[in-house]
């Protein structure tokens, strides 16, 4: 189920939390329709990840004030903000069953890999590529 945590036993026979969680990192300009240049990813997409039960925020070249006040103005409740070099630091606080940061350009695909990330390029062509079920609601209360 998404959004939730299980307890498997870990290599030594103890029981350790793993995390069933989705993460996605957004960057702004370029990615998010809202950005400059505006991207292809809606608004309507953040707040269904977050409906979904998903860990979201902004990983941007912009301020953290500026990622702040921008889903304060959307009205958007986002997990966290950080610049993209911090993109490690967002992977350390947060325990997830994956992690995904969607932005585009190369440098969105470098900090992204290097962080441990999956990194979904946000243009029309390559959409269709992105996982099928991402930002479906899961049958069953499972994700497939």
């Amino acid at each position: 189920m998404r959004g939730q945590a299980r307890c498997d036993l870990d290599g030594h026979g103890r029981r350790s939390p793993v995390s069933r969680v989705t993460l996605v990192s957004f960057d702004i300009d370029g990615t998010l329709e809202v950005g400059e240049p505006p991207g292809i990813v809606p608004i309507a997409l953040v707040r269904e990840a977050k409906r979904l039960g998903y860990l979201v925020g902004s990983c941007s070249d912009r301020p953290v004030s500026f990622q702040q006040n921008l889903w304060e103005r959307l009205r958007v409740a986002v997990d966290f903000t950080v610049l993209k070099h911090r993109l490690p630091d967002v992977r350390a606080q947060f325990a997830a069953a994956v992690y995904y940061h969607i932005g585009d350009t190369e440098v969105d695909a470098f900090y992204a890999n290097a962080a441990g990330f999956s990194f979904l390029r946000a243009d029309a062509e390559t959409r269709r590529l992105w996982p099928s079920d991402l930002f479906v609601p899961p049958t069953g209360g499972h994700r497939r």
